[in-house]
């Protein structure tokens, strides 16, 4: 049978509505795919900028919280100013031990891995699955900057996912050396450290540079538990992670086992803070004050700015040892045997620097700054001006004038009748006696004589600012002055009439090492040379044979004695041709020391004892 031809049939036709039909809905799919796209990379966007993340595209970027950094005469630090106390140093400038010790304690992986260590995180996975909670975390040291920079300490997976993209971000856009120097300025290492130079300092009292291999691994240690392995308090766990970091830098072939038992067996000095802040604590806080009044407290304590100051840590040491020993020996001899305070201030006499600046004997006790702070009445210290002032308008040092009493009678009606000290008058009495035996009737007729008004201008040009009694109580030093200024004043009988001013830093940069202005002292002439000369030569006899005999032993030495009503205040102001120093002792609260303390008796043997101190 024969098959059947089919005829071929014609193409169906599509009819226009239909094609459009298609055609639309191909572009809806189109705009909705792109719609769900956008609003899919809208949100991924919003999310990622919900993170805050800091713009760090290189190390400069990285500008974190810094300690401003207080450094003595010679560059050693004593003191930091924080609000997070944190020196941040490049790669280059660190120890090339802290690197090692780090990354094999931490991440022993890091230079290989690109930010997430995927060993690391299954072992931690499975550490965690095992014991049922997270025990481990398998962070990178990349994901501990991440963490630390950019995200909040919540612990939990999304914030997990978040840290392994931002860490993967963040390796390709920073070197390894960037990151790691980041690391190792921002993580906290206990005691308010943060980063390992600021800890450096904190626990051993020297740069990061300075550290040994076993104070390296000491500080590698912390991370895991700052407080739990603190070696200020915890001392055997803080040795038992030692161990374990320098087990791990002979691991990773940094160091070899005998350069690994050796660093362990070597013994650990830490800083003592106490004693660090009873030394330069008055000096320190004094210094802060001045710098919160020139920049600010924010840019203090937050831009790492670098301060070079006057202060001397022998000469230091020196003055505290001296008004610690010297308050106990005016103790003892009192009648309830009370310890008074004292302060001592040492300045370089041709330009004012201080090298020495102790406002108390115990700083953690009391932080007052006797020094500085404590306006107290000065007593017969202050009669070197009247004199001077006396000398400079042309009168003799072998001028007499009445040692005899007399009554002076007051604008209001009300009468004032002066004495000595000792309530003794000698008769006719030159300057030179008068001042040398320190007699308060001869420095009130010689005042009278010279005005009142020409002798504040004198102290005021002296660098004494606080405000002066213009009456002639003036001449037995009523009107209360502070230690420094008062023996700021003396530097023009030390430097030929030109005032040196007292100043205690004498630098200041910024954190990349710019120099900020700092405003220079004023001194210069203020009194005729010649008067300075006889000045001087009267208060050299004060202490060869006058009030001031118990300084006695300094070469070229010359001051004066000072002492207030009921002996509240005892002073002792001295100078050779290179150092001025004042010296006071007292109660806070104004109490009598007690009958014969004297300025002679009591601050004049510290101003001696700190003299022979400094030549030691």
């Amino acid at each position: 049978m024969a098959a059947r031809k089919e005829t071929p049939r014609a193409p169906e036709k599509r009819s226009p509505r239909r094609r459009t039909r298609n055609h639309n809905a191909i572009i809806t799919m189109m705009l909705a795919s792109c719609g769900l796209a956008t609003v899919l990379i809208g949100v991924v966007l919003a999310w990622f900028l919900s993170l805050n993340i800091p713009d760090i595209r290189s190390f400069d970027d990285y500008r974190p919280l810094v300690s401003t950094t207080v450094l003595d005469r010679n560059g050693r630090i004593i003191d930091e100013i924080a609000e997070e106390n944190r020196i941040v140093l490049r790669y280059r400038d660190l120890n090339p031990l802290i690197p090692q010790a780090f990354v094999a304690a931490e991440d022993g992986r890091y230079w290989e891995h690109g930010g997430l260590d995927a060993w690391s995180i299954a072992r931690a996975l499975v550490a965690n699955l095992r014991s049922g909670r997270r025990s481990q975390g398998g962070s990178t040291i990349t994901q501990q900057v991440t963490r630390g920079l950019m995200l909040t300490r919540e612990k939990s997976y999304s914030r997990k996912v978040k840290e392994a993209l931002l860490s993967y971000r963040l390796d390709k856009m920073l070197s390894k050396e960037e990151i790691l120097a980041i690391y190792l300025s921002e993580i906290y290492l206990g005691e308010g450290a943060h980063g390992v130079e600021a800890a450096a300092r904190t626990y051993f009292g020297k740069t990061s540079r300075q550290l040994t291999l076993g104070e390296v691994a000491i500080l590698a240690g912390l991370p895991q538990s700052p407080s739990r392995y603190s070696p200020l308090s915890h001392l055997p766990e803080a040795r038992a992670r030692q161990r374990y970091v320098l087990n791990r830098m002979a691991d990773e072939g940094y160091i070899t086992a005998d350069q690994a038992r050796q660093a362990y067996e070597q013994p650990l000095r830490f800083r003592d803070h106490k004693e660090q802040q009873n030394l330069y604590g008055h000096f320190s806080q004094y210094v802060r004050q001045l710098l919160e009044e020139r920049y600010g407290r924010e840019k203090l304590l937050r831009e790492g700015l670098v301060v070079t100051t006057t202060i001397d840590p022998r000469l230091q040491a020196e003055a505290l040892r001296a008004i610690r020993e010297g308050t106990v020996a005016v103790g003892k001899r009192l009648p309830g045997k009370d310890v008074p305070q004292g302060a001592l201030v040492a300045l370089d006499a041709k330009n004012g620097r201080v090298r020495s600046l102790v406002g108390g004997s115990d700083f953690g006790a009391s932080p007052f700054n006797r020094a500085v702070q404590a306006n107290r009445q000065p007593g017969s210290v202050f009669k070197p001006l009247v004199y001077a002032t006396a000398f400079a308008s042309g009168i003799s040092p072998e001028e007499v004038i009445d040692d005899a009493p007399f009554t002076i009678r007051n604008p209001d009606g009300s009468t004032w009748s002066p004495g000595n000290y000792d309530r003794s008058y000698a008769g006719p009495t030159t300057l030179r006696e008068g001042l040398v035996h320190s007699r308060n009737i001869v420095a009130i007729r010689l005042l009278k004589r010279v005005g009142v008004k020409p002798v504040i201008r004198l102290a005021q040009r002296a660098g004494i600012t606080a405000p002066l009694r213009p009456d002639l109580t003036l001449a037995l030093g009523t009107s209360p002055v502070s230690l420094l200024e008062m023996t700021g004043a003396y530097t023009i009988f030390a430097n030929q009439g030109r005032l040196a001013a007292p100043v205690c830093i004498t630098r200041v940069t910024d954190r990349r090492g710019r120099e900020l202005p700092w405003p220079r002292p004023k001194g210069g002439q203020v009194l005729d040379p010649r008067a300075a000369g006889l000045v001087s030569s009267l208060l050299a006899d004060v202490i060869d044979r006058g009030t001031g005999k118990k300084a006695q032993g300094i070469p070229g030495s010359a001051g004066k004695t000072g002492t207030t009503d009921n002996s509240r205040d005892g002073w002792f102001i001295g100078y050779t041709s290179d150092l001025v120093a004042g010296v006071w002792v007292g109660f806070d609260k104004g109490r009598a020391l007690g009958s014969g303390e004297t300025g002679g008796q009591t601050a004049a043997p510290i101003w001696l004892d700190f003299m022979r101190g400094r030549k030691k």
